[in-house]
């Protein structure tokens, strides 16, 4: 069975079941589906992707709610560029420490903090898991694909 075939069908099936798991923990399962796709463009399994994604996304997460509360401070419209462009220096400047390196996984995080109205306590599970998620789908699709190519091996060096 090829590695893509594989991955194919362990990721549509966990998150199928993702969906199930998202709504009875009522957390909106779009906020997982970002954590997955950070984990695969953090390099999924092969690149450390689960600890890039992780860190890169909760620390967006961090930044957003950062500019939620000064927003309330400071509510004018000049006021909230100024704190956003401030905020945006420091999100992408934090690509010098190895662990928060992963910069669209900052993004991720504080975009997903935004589009869920702030409401970072659905977030930080959501994204969370989905990080989970997508390293699931990378494990399990690569653990199917190495099962089955050592079975269909042994299979044909017996002929």
């Amino acid at each position: 069975m090829k590695k893509l075939f594989s991955l194919s069908l362990t990721t549509g099936i966990l998150c199928g079941v993702w969906i199930l798991i998202g709504n009875a923990l009522n957390i909106p399962t779009w906020i997982g589906f970002a954590g997955c796709t950070a984990f695969f463009a953090a390099g999924g399994c092969s690149d450390n992707g689960l600890l890039k994604a992780l860190f890169s996304t909760l620390s967006g997460v961090l930044w957003a709610v950062v500019i939620f509360q000064f927003s309330n401070y400071f509510p004018s419209e000049y006021s909230s560029a100024t704190l956003t462009a401030i905020v945006t220096f420091f999100m992408c400047i934090q690509g010098g420490i190895k662990l928060f390196a992963f910069i669209p996984g900052t993004f991720i995080g504080s975009f997903s903090t935004f589009a869920a109205g702030g409401r970072w306590e659905q977030v930080i599970p959501g994204l969370i898991l989905g990080v989970a998620l997508g390293f699931l789908c990378d494990y399990s699709g690569t653990k199917l694909a190495s099962v089955v190519t050592i079975k269909s091996d042994s299979k044909s060096s017996i002929h």
